[in-house]
């Protein structure tokens, strides 16, 4: 049996891979407590040298970055180490050590690991229809609308209705109350220039 054997917590005798990962309790062959072990499949995987675990073949072969005896598998995607099978975190196709997908997940800059999202179409929305009732408030928001549905065009939508219905919908209704507002303007001037000119 290799180091990588298990013993029995209580007696200390090394355990067979036969008695890991069974769906039922077994009883430990030395002392006959009840016993049922959870294993990693890569625990049991040979090697090229038919070594259990995934150890590092060569003296030039790189290494894992959290664990300097296991051969490297696949760089982090984010920070580069060298990872071997147990630290890889795949992810949506991406492969990600533990510290940066904890970190990715904190600072929210792994999409795949979203809890809440800024519904950037609701807002331009509601600044291009709330201030309709009270007209003086739409000079100032209608641009601020046409602004936020432009800039986040791309930004990730609601999950729930990932359309882009409301941010067409803002840019209509925004463009349309500037469109008043320049025509106003022009008005007003064309006024002041008859009655001066």
């Amino acid at each position: 049996m290799s180091s990588l054997a298990v013993q029995c917590p209580k007696c200390r005798m090394l355990l067979s891979a036969g008695a890991m990962n069974q769906a039922t309790l077994i009883p430990c062959p030395a002392c006959n407590s009840p016993l049922q072990m959870e294993a990693f499949p890569a625990l049991f995987r040979r090697n090229l040298r038919g070594e259990l675990g995934a150890a590092a073949l060569m003296d030039d072969e790189s290494t894992c970055f959290n664990h300097p005896t296991r051969q490297a598998v696949i760089p982090c995607q984010n920070c580069g180490r060298f990872l071997c099978a147990l630290c890889d975190c795949e992810l949506g196709g991406e492969h990600f050590c533990p510290s940066c997908l904890e970190a990715g997940r904190t600072t929210r800059k792994i999409k795949s690991l979203e809890n809440q999202r800024t519904l950037y179409d609701s807002i331009a929305l509601a600044l291009a229809i709330a201030p309709i009732f009270t007209l003086y408030f739409t000079l100032i928001t209608a641009p601020m609308s046409l602004y936020v549905a432009l800039r986040n065009w791309n930004a990730p939508r609601s999950i729930v209705h990932p359309s882009r219905v409301k941010y067409i919908m803002a840019i209509i209704i925004a463009s349309l109350q500037v469109v008043g507002w320049a025509a106003i303007f022009v008005f007003f001037y064309n006024l002041y220039q008859r009655r001066n000119g």
